[in-house]
């Protein structure tokens, strides 16, 4: 996870979502539906391991059409043509992705078909771009699955003294690290917005430390 941390800061701390992919309509009750997103893998590879798990970071393409073959989404052609990154199963990506995405390796190519219920629902979403009440279907090209940054074994990474707590010391440590592996210098006081940032969205009872409990709020491994 050591080499993609870099990732989750400047693709999830800050973006409460993917620009396109974002939350559904707060009040949906999705546990109620009883609609299923349709899976159709495209590609496989011969070696399929390991599978996506919710907290897991991947790094995806996707092109999106809505059913009529209209074409509202292109990974490869918005934002300089990057692949995504994003953290399985928490709300990054609409919830149809992230059913759509379980259980998925590197390499592996996938056309899924996501119900309104699942997607953006009765209101729709980008001002008539996905009209009320659709059915989206994407094609997703799998290139990266990671342990995501709230893994138990970035946690043990971080906790240099292993008292099962994270200390500013510790994080600022890590961050350091980590930001010399990106291409782009970063400042001082970038970094110290950054780890101000983590503690105000992560220290939630105030005591200066993030807990295990307060770190793995995705919850995919036992601390």
């Amino acid at each position: 996870a050591s080499g993609v941390m870099h990732f989750y800061f400047k693709c999830v701390l800050f973006l409460q979502a993917l620009s396109l992919f974002s939350l559904l309509t707060q009040g949906q009750k999705l546990e109620e539906s009883m609609d299923e997103v349709k899976i159709e893998v495209l590609h496989l590879p011969e070696n399929c391991s390991p599978k996506s798990k919710k907290g897991d970071l991947l790094n995806a393409h996707y092109d999106g059409y809505l059913a009529n073959g209209t074409k509202f989404y292109c990974s490869r052609t918005q934002n300089k043509g990057h692949p995504k990154w994003f953290v399985l199963g928490v709300g990054q990506v609409i919830k149809g992705l992230d059913i759509a995405m379980m259980g998925m390796c590197s390499g592996e190519k996938r056309k899924v078909t996501i119900p309104p219920s699942l997607a953006y629902g009765k209101e729709g979403y980008a001002q008539g771009l996905i009209p009320p009440d659709t059915t989206l279907i994407f094609e997703i090209e799998l290139y990266a699955v990671t342990k995501g940054p709230r893994s138990i074994e970035t946690f043990k990474q971080i906790d240099v003294d292993n008292d099962k707590k994270l200390s500013k010391m510790e994080i600022n440590y890590y961050l350091k690290k980590e930001f010399e592996k990106d291409d782009k210098p970063r400042d001082q006081s970038y970094h110290d917005s950054v780890l101000e940032d983590i503690f105000k969205k992560n220290d939630h009872d105030g005591d200066g430390f993030i807990s295990s409990k307060e770190y793995n709020v995705y919850q995919h491994d036992e601390l």
